[in-house]
């Protein structure tokens, strides 16, 4: 931006998963040189960006519903002789773009995950009235190829090295809308992963619908890529998610015992406890072949927490099938979950599957679930008091002389410390735990008390 230029206000909604946080952030890298700023409200912006999800049930009507309030932002500011332009970007632009065109005349454009990149052309045209809104048939490949550099804002950063999927669970849209599998060249990750180093990121997390069938050029796998990732001076951590357990292989599990940057902490799905729901599903795995991956993993790694994801009221789920997912839950010990009630989504098998489950059924189901995943996230947070942890610096807290960071299992850490700086990684002694956090105190103050 030119030197004395107002900057323009840029606004960007975010729903969904961290693959849309990251494109998020490189919507605002490619909108930089155009000279828009971020804004912490959409009524102070020119441009209003909407990266949706269309993961979970009334993703598009609730689209529609925030496309009411900004029409109201922007029929405002153009009475004040102000302009808006409003995008929807994300899954729900590619699965509803040309209905979005048709219902919303407020919306400007209308551009999927694969073509944010073309933001600025896009842009262009539509202050000239010209071209067409919607932008929803470029490829990840063409998307990341024109992406410029990153500009990070913290010492942890996403690197997107994977999309879309080949796998094709029954309840799923990802495959519609993010298109086939698709991984990066290993060049490529390995030098944004340099760059984000050089500009201060300790802690890197990979990103991608399956980011553990990652395979790059030249038969790369996604362990070797992992262990070129931590040979880079400057990353000392490296995370990576959402995993699928049947692209859990012998080199990777190994490697979660072999490498110190990788952290102790693992998003591994399963969605169901029981088989018979799995197979519908089209998992491609049943409960026994999830149990042993836990195993090996724990046997690699000892100090290993686990994430999953799970989904209660799939067609045809009976109780007992239900109780088969409690009982995985309870066998496995999960340190967090995601669970939700599953929800049709239009164009998915599922959808149209015999034996829909009542809504007040999935409801009652769920609750039973996330009071055995709230006992069990308790529990491990509380297992970690009397202990020490390393914790990444991330920022300062609330009051003055606190810092928060992340531990080891991606818990928010808080402590007093003075000295302390974003980037740096401090041994701190846990003398809390919540529902969501740890809090403690620095070692060597802890030692100068004793």
């Amino acid at each position: 931006m030119s030197e004395g230029r107002t900057p323009k206000g840029l606004f960007i909604e975010t729903y969904g998963c961290q693959m849309n946080v990251y494109d998020s952030e490189r919507m605002r890298d490619v909108l930089a040189p155009l000279g828009y700023a971020q804004v912490d409200k959409p009524d102070e912006a020119d441009l209003v960006v909407l990266n949706t999800c269309h993961i979970r049930e009334k993703a598009t009507e609730k689209v529609y519903s925030e496309i009411g309030r900004l029409r109201a932002h922007k029929e405002r500011r153009q009475a004040e002789g102000k302009g808006m332009t409003i995008a929807i970007a994300g899954c729900v632009a590619q699965a509803e773009g040309e209905e979005i065109i048709r219902r919303a005349p407020a919306v400007d454009l209308v551009v999927g995950p694969q073509a944010y990149h073309k933001l600025p052309e896009l842009i262009a045209r539509a202050a000239r009235k010209t071209g067409e809104r919607l932008a929803a048939d470029f490829t990840a490949q063409e998307k990341f190829d024109a992406l410029p550099a990153r500009a990070p804002d913290g010492v942890t950063a996403f690197l997107s090295i994977q999309e879309g999927c080949d796998k094709f669970c029954t309840f799923c849209v990802v495959p519609y809308t993010r298109g086939a599998e698709y991984s990066r060249p290993l060049a490529d990750v390995l030098a944004e992963a340099r760059s984000l180093a050089e500009r201060g990121v300790r802690e890197i997390t990979l990103l991608g619908q399956n980011v553990n069938a990652y395979h790059g050029d030249g038969g790369a796998g996604f362990a070797a890529l992992l262990r070129d990732l931590a040979q880079i001076d400057g990353v000392e951590r490296l995370r990576y998610t959402t995993s699928h357990p049947i692209e859990m292989t012998d080199e990777l599990i190994a490697l979660h015992g072999d490498e110190p940057k990788l952290m102790p902490y693992l998003h591994l799905p399963v969605q169901s406890g029981s088989d018979r729901i799995l197979k519908a599903m089209n998992r491609k795995h049943d409960g026994a072949f999830y149990r042993a991956i836990v195993e090996r993993l724990r046997a690699a790694r000892p100090d290993i927490a686990l994430s999953t994801d799970l989904i209660v009221g799939f067609p045809g789920e009976t109780e007992k099938e239900f109780e088969a997912t409690l009982q995985l839950v309870r066998d496995v010990g999960f340190a967090s979950a995601y669970s939700f009630k599953y929800s049709a989504r239009p164009g998915t098998p599922a959808a149209v599957m015999m034996g829909q489950v009542p809504e007040e059924e999935k409801a009652e189901r769920l609750a039973r679930l996330q009071r055995l995943l709230s006992e069990q996230q308790r529990a491990f947070n509380t297992s970690q008091v009397d202990g020490v942890l390393p914790v990444l610096v991330t920022g300062n807290g609330r009051r003055p002389g606190q810092k928060h960071g992340r531990s080891p299992y991606l818990q928010a850490v808080h402590f007093d410390d003075t000295r302390a700086r974003p980037g740096d990684i401090v041994p701190v002694r846990i003398l809390s735990a919540s529902q969501n956090s740890l809090a403690g105190a620095r070692l060597e103050r802890m030692a100068e008390l004793a």
